[in-house]
């Protein structure tokens, strides 16, 4: 895939991704994990969250390009 990503692209997928992560913590919080599964659950856990702060860390870098973009506190922090 040699096109560019589209800073919309990289919002989106942050903030997707962010979103699964809070999803699968709470997933993880509750009782309904079986015990037999918790371990796989962890790991998607640390998975999503790698892939978090690699799209965290792209969109910085696309920040510092490109000066409208909202810092990512704001657009974590956003109502959208």
């Amino acid at each position: 895939m040699s096109e560019k990503i589209s800073n919309n692209a990289i919002i989106y997928a942050t903030l997707a991704l962010n979103s699964e992560v809070d999803l699968q913590r709470e997933y993880l919080e509750s009782e309904d994990v079986p015990e037999d599964e918790r371990e796989n659950e962890d790991d998607i856990l640390a998975d999503l969250e790698q892939a978090f702060m690699e799209f965290v860390d792209l969109y910085k870098s696309r920040c510092k390009a490109d000066k409208e973009l909202p810092s990512i506190d704001e657009l974590l922090n956003s109502q959208l």
